[in-house]
């Protein structure tokens, strides 16, 4: 799991060790990722079970050290997701080389570095899934979010060609596209005018609901958006 020590990741975290797997999360703040492995602890009981590493998924060579260790620690890896995001809102115009690089490297190289390196294992570990949480961004774009939607459309492309290239190793491919979501996530502070977004944990059941697919069949692209949506005044 990358982008795991908060959000969304944290949520789906939280709903795999409560339904028995092994997790490790990643995430860049050793303090914040140290409190989240607390977090997961509790229920999992078998501390274990859990395993925190602080790794940037830019960096293509602790990608692959961490796939390595996850799968030695755990005997096999059966689930990726892929979370990890950023999100750097501005204008073309106004925008910095060094926001649009790391949005494109986190947002997509990132993802790329994880699934090719977690790839073999799975082979290995006879199929598993992969699971790349995208945005509804990917499709309905917006002034001030060039960036953030184009990974987010790329994403997307990648999580389906990725897709019809390992389904026949018994490895499932599929993308996670959630609208509003109530986090901090891009510095926002989560407060009442929010209640009528998505939870973190209703993204968590999205991804549960998948996971418990039976094998012959493939959900490969899920939109999940609020219920109810803010109302226009």
């Amino acid at each position: 799991m990358t982008g795991g020590s908060r959000g969304i990741g944290l949520a789906i975290a939280v709903a795999l060790i409560k339904d028995g797997a092994r997790v490790a999360i990643t995430g860049l703040d050793r303090a914040r990722l140290d409190a989240a492995v607390a977090d997961l602890r509790r229920p999992a009981g078998d501390p274990e079970r859990v395993h925190g590493v602080v790794c940037d998924v830019r960096d293509r060579k602790a990608v692959e050290a961490l796939v390595a260790d996850t799968e030695k620690r755990f005997g096999g890896l059966d689930t990726l997701v892929n979370n990890a995001g950023v999100g750097v809102f501005a204008d073309v115009a106004a925008m910095t080389d060094e926001d649009w690089h790391r949005q494109i490297e986190t947002n997509l190289t990132g993802v790329f570095y994880a699934t090719r390196a977690a790839i073999p294992a799975m082979r290995r570990a006879g199929g598993g899934w992969i699971v790349n949480i995208a945005s509804l961004a990917g499709r309905n774009y917006f002034a001030g979010g060039a960036a953030y939607c184009a990974t987010k459309a790329g994403l997307v492309a990648f999580s389906e060609a990725v897709m019809q290239e390992v389904r026949h190793d018994g490895i499932r491919v599929t993308v996670v596209m959630p609208g509003s979501v109530a986090t901090e996530f891009s510095g926002h502070t989560v407060s009442a005018a929010d209640a009528w977004k998505l939870a973190p944990e209703d993204v968590a059941e999205c991804v549960m609901d998948l996971l418990r697919h039976p094998g012959r069949s493939l959900p490969s692209k899920v939109e999940i958006r609020p219920a109810k949506p803010r109302a226009v005044t």
